[in-house]
């Protein structure tokens, strides 16, 4: 494991959960490699802080990224999230077309 990483572990769990929006939270913690405790309570600093929603879809949840909410550190408040998670490789879904 090294060091130190560039992205913190909420920055980590918003852009898996950007790419794969009915993950659970353990499969959360495999992947990033921390407790399930931990990633819920990630999950729950994000949706409070309004960077996603929760659907419940049966059992599971998913998610929705609201990507023009700003990053919350000063020197970066003018960069939305969604640019940071596209910068990461997320590509947000179109919004679907409404009739007239």
């Amino acid at each position: 494991m090294p060091e130190w990483t560039f992205l913190t572990n909420h920055a980590l769990v918003l852009s898996h959960v950007a790419r794969y929006r009915d993950v659970t939270a353990i499969e959360l913690a495999n992947a990033i490699g921390i407790t399930e405790r931990a990633t819920r309570k990630i999950i729950a600093d994000l949706a409070d802080a309004g960077y996603i929603t929760k659907e419940k879809e049966g059992r599971r949840n998913r998610y929705h990224i609201n990507p023009d909410i700003r990053l919350r550190h000063s020197s970066h408040a003018e960069t939305a999230v969604g640019a940071l998670l596209g910068a990461l490789g997320w590509k947000q879904a179109a919004s679907p077309r409404r009739s007239k």
